[in-house]
């Protein structure tokens, strides 16, 4: 989930087995969520601290314990806070394979029929029990465990449905509808063009915005300014490649959209609270 383009688009796992986990904690290079969205579903459970979660307009906060849904196709990122947390990025039609009973629950969630709900907390125990004995078994790997998660897997989709813990037929306006495509645009063309010098101009004519509207607009959706975000993004990116490569410093900031040295040093240590060099050396 965090190693990939806003518009993740790669296999999950395996074709027998396509469930992909990820431990998330400070020294992560993506330890921030950036905005992303991918077909497949996913789940997060809060190990530690709490996580600022956005899901396309909606944003609320999620403490210890508590387990984040998404849907395919939601634009959604995650702000940390002193926090652990863990994923599991799934294909729901896997569901739907020599399981003809089951599938028509599933069914309505691919179709978008039935909406579950995004935040279970200490108020929904049975949910979080399910899902922390999955997360174990994802995590810990012991003999059998592909029997335990496709288990717990039909075990939440269950009590979801026995408890209703869903919304049907949900609706969106044409409005929501055309405010996300459009960020959705400027985040691929982001993520597309960050290594080069990008103005502001170029960012609004990617949505054919003017200037003004354009920030208006950003700020909105993402509580960032453009150039924030933007910045960020490469500051992610640089993480990613000092701590995968033997690159130096300086052909790492080049790389990634900076053609100053001393400012990307400044920019790094005001996302990352450290030095690129000490960074690389932990």
């Amino acid at each position: 989930m965090h190693d990939l383009d806003h518009n993740e688009d790669r296999p999950r796992g395996t074709y027998e087995f396509p469930f992909e986990f990820h431990h998330i904690d400070h020294t992560h290079p993506r330890y921030v969520m950036s905005y992303h969205w991918h077909v497949e579903y996913e789940i997060i459970r809060i190990l530690e601290g709490s996580l600022t979660v956005t899901l396309d307009e909606k944003s609320f906060t999620a403490i210890k314990n508590d387990i984040i849904f998404v849907h395919s196709g939601i634009l959604h990122s995650g702000i940390p806070h002193d926090c652990v947390y863990q994923c599991i990025v799934f294909d729901m039609n896997t569901f739907l394979k020599n399981n003809p009973v089951c599938g028509e629950y599933i069914q309505k969630i691919l179709h978008q029929e039935t909406m579950l709900f995004p935040h279970f907390s200490d108020e929904h125990p049975q949910i979080l029990n399910c899902i922390s004995v999955l997360f174990d078994a994802m995590y810990e790997k012991d003999t059998g465990y592909e029997l335990t998660v496709f288990g717990q897997f039909y075990h939440f989709f269950g009590l979801v449905f026995s408890n209703h813990y869903f919304i049907e037929n949900p609706t969106r306006t044409r409005r929501d509808y055309k405010r996300i495509l459009q960020l959705k645009q400027v985040l691929e063309f982001i993520e597309k063009n960050y290594a080069n010098p990008i103005t502001l101009q170029e960012l609004s004519a990617s949505v054919s915005m003017s200037p003004k509207y354009f920030c208006r607009f950003f700020s909105e959706m993402t509580h960032q300014t453009p150039v924030d975000y933007l910045n960020r993004q490469r500051i992610e990116e640089a993480c990613l490649q000092l701590a995968a490569t033997d690159d130096s410093i300086t052909e790492i900031a080049y790389r990634n959209g900076f053609n100053d040295l001393s400012y990307f040093i400044r920019t790094f240590k005001k996302y990352k609270g450290m030095t690129p060099g000490k960074y690389k050396r932990r």
